[in-house]
């Protein structure tokens, strides 16, 4: 079988630690090209993985490299432009997230991979979770009935010590683009993506000042589940805390630690299967079959199971979790 040619543009922390260590692996898959403004950075990571097509301008990848598909993992100000490229030089595009800053972008983006007739996946990799998705596969053989509470948070210290990821004009946001974005994915993924009613959020800046360390929100949708949903870098917690937890109206299940509890007549009955792996491990196998997932959809294997037009009503939610947070009010939509 062909390899198929991927291009990473980008080499920053999720270049190195996840994607290219992972599409190494895999086989038929060949990282034929790397882009990279930062000339030092591009020479120490070429060489380390061996990469023999290198530039420090991601426009002479595109002309001069004969990638079947790019992942792009710069900084968010940059995706709505190197995307749309991407997608007009005939390349499949898997964007890290968030798909871009805004609402509006997003949208250009997605509108320009429907116009160019390319696949553009966008990096959710909790979708990916082996207990993820065996969450899914509950849900879809209508195990606990009818999902109406999504309660989850995510408390940790923020992803990158990079200047511009605490920069709003360039990142988008704060804690909420950086984990809140995951969460709320997975919830309204895991509920079918029904339509909103309603968001109302409060957003704290105990120790950034551009934008928000903690927020707290709860979201309601057309078909009357509520979400809940928290994200802090500063909270104070002993360790990273981490929980997903989904109610049914015959059951539930939790994600770290996974449960699952089934009503049976008038009693709750614990049938959680039995789960061998840690959640590092599970975690890093998210990123994993994500890239697995996305070089399937490349060779016409599978769909995109990530798409951009879910990232385009994603943002539009963020949006409004931002200006609820801003005018200290409920936003109807």
């Amino acid at each position: 079988m062909e390899n198929t040619k991927i291009g990473v543009i980008g080499l920053g922390g999720v270049a190195q630690l996840v994607h290219l260590p992972n599409l190494i692996t895999l086989p038929n898959v060949e990282v034929s090209a790397v882009a990279e403004i930062n000339r030092n950075r591009l020479q120490a990571i070429s060489d380390k993985f061996r990469i023999k097509q290198k530039f420090s301008n991601y426009k002479d990848l595109l002309e001069k490299s004969d990638v079947d598909a790019v992942i792009i993992a710069t900084p968010t100000s940059t995706h709505k432009d190197i995307a749309i490229d991407c997608l007009q030089a005939g390349k499949d595009v898997l964007v890290e997230k968030p798909l871009a800053r805004t609402y509006l972008e997003a949208k250009q983006i997605a509108e320009a991979a429907k116009k160019f007739k390319r696949k553009l996946m966008v990096g959710m990799n909790l979708r990916y979770r082996p207990d993820t998705m065996l969450l899914r596969s509950f849900i879809n053989s209508n195990e606990i009935g009818d999902p109406f509470y999504i309660k989850c948070g995510w408390i940790r210290k923020q992803s990158s010590s990079e200047k511009w990821f605490t920069k709003k004009e360039e990142s988008g946001g704060g804690v909420i683009i950086d984990l809140g974005i995951h969460l709320l994915d997975m919830a309204l993924w895991l509920l079918g993506y029904p339509e909103i009613s309603s968001v109302s959020s409060n957003n704290y800046h105990h120790y950034t000042k551009n934008v928000e360390d903690t927020s707290i929100s709860c979201i309601k949708c057309k078909n009357s589940a509520v979400i809940n949903l928290e994200v802090s870098w500063s909270l104070p917690v002993e360790k990273d805390h981490f929980y997903f937890d989904v109610y049914g109206t015959r059951g539930s299940f939790s994600s770290n630690p996974f449960r699952l509890y089934k009503k049976v007549e008038n009693d709750y009955i614990n049938l959680t299967p039995t789960l061998t792996e840690s959640p590092s491990k599970l975690f890093k196998k998210s990123y994993l079959n994500e890239l697995k997932s996305f070089i399937g959809a490349i060779k016409g294997l599978n769909p995109i199971f990530s798409p951009g037009e879910e990232a385009v009503y994603r943002m539009k939610v963020i949006e409004a979790m931002y200006e609820s947070a801003k005018k200290n009010h409920e936003i109807k939509f």
